[in-house]
Parts: structure tokens; sequence; C-alpha cells
């Protein structure tokens, strides 16, 4: 739903697909969709919504679902519905932190799906580190700011920081839990292995469709 992180979610599928020309890539149809309900106060009018665009994009030939919004994942129920197989992005995200070799694992996400998170990782053995309440804040205010379209050095830096405070805490590895995140943040910017979100879900379907 966030468009930036849409974008940034098609480009890591193309750039993922073993291709040699363009007749060796993945037929793709998106929706994207700025005004599906907010996720985190009306969800049920966004699992409506969702609903709806799923079964769109099956009638126009999806053979296989994905949604780059880990938040969303909350109201999934309306895109399985529609029928073709859903690729959880919380599951394959879960499945790449487990195989970074950390036990401990940080999670930067929105409230919804900080949720999702912790019940993943706690169901898959793992044991999630959390921010503090005002840092979870000012989490929220970077990845608003980033649908606002502020991907510059002060926000990217404040990302880092939030990332560190994880791995201080002994975080192992960090989940970028929102695709917004890995918008100003990369592997690069913290001493413990990130796991991308939005590149768990492109491997994922590009293993899907080849």
């Amino acid at each position: 739903m966030g468009p930036a992180a849409t974008v940034a979610f098609l480009a890591r599928l193309q750039a993922l697909t073993p291709a040699k020309g363009d007749g060796d890539h993945i037929r793709v149809l998106v929706d994207i969709n700025p005004h599906v309900p907010d996720r985190n106060r009306r969800p049920g009018e966004a699992e409506a919504e969702l609903a709806r665009m799923a079964a769109g994009l099956r009638d126009m030939g999806a053979e296989v679902l994905a949604m780059p919004c880990n938040t969303a994942h909350a109201q999934s129920a309306g895109i399985r519905a529609a029928g073709p197989p859903f690729i959880d992005m919380i599951a394959q995200t879960v499945r790449a932190a487990s195989a970074s070799g950390g036990r401990r694992i940080g999670v930067l996400a929105t409230p919804g799906g900080e949720r999702l998170y912790v019940d993943a990782l706690t169901g898959a053995g793992l044991e999630p580190v959390l921010l503090e309440s005002e840092d979870r804040l000012r989490l929220m205010d970077l990845i608003y700011g980033v649908k606002a379209g502020d991907v510059g050095e002060a926000a990217r830096a404040d990302m880092a920081r939030l990332a560190a405070l994880l791995a201080d805490k002994g975080a192992q590895a960090v989940i970028a839990g929102c695709t917004e995140i890995p918008l100003l943040l990369g592997g690069n910017d913290l001493s413990v292995p990130l796991v991308d979100s939005t590149e768990a879900l492109a491997r994922a379907c590009v293993h899907a469709c080849l």
C-alpha cells in the first residue's frame, strides 16, 4: 500500500530473478492502492479492500499473491479468500532471520507488525528484542516521513540509531519489518545482520514463480 515501498519491492523482484533477457522475467500484475484504509486504525475496512484487490488480481490472471506490507498481514484472511496461494511475508522473514544464526532477533516495525513478528518469532523458538516506547514513536515518525518523501541523511541516521539500540540490547540480527524501513536502512548501517522483509518476500516470489 505504500507506493514507494511497493516500487522498491518490484525492483528487488526484478534484480533477484535469474534472467538473461526480458522474456525470462516474471509477469507481474500490481495494484498499488494508496487508498486502503489505515491498517492500524481501521483494520476491518482495510481487510475488505484487500479482499477486493486480491480478487481483482486473481481475475486478471494472477496465480500467486503477495503483499509487500508487513502490518496488513494481520488482515491477510481477505487476500487468502481470493483463492491463489498467498506468500506470507512474515513467515518468510522469520525463516530468513532464523537462517541468520541468531536466536535473539530485533524487530523494527509498526505496532501491528511488531505483534505479528513477536508471535511468529516466538513460535519459531526465537526471542524478540523490541524498542522502548519512546523509540517506537520515533520509528513511526520515520516511517510516515518516508511516506511523505523524507529519505534524507537525518532520517537515515536516526533509523540506524534505532537499529543500533536493538543490537545494544542483545539482538543478534534485526528485522526490517516495515517495507518503508529498507528505504532508510541498509546492511552496512548496523553491526549485526539486517533481515530485510522486502527482500525475503521477493526471494520467495521468485522461487514460487520459477
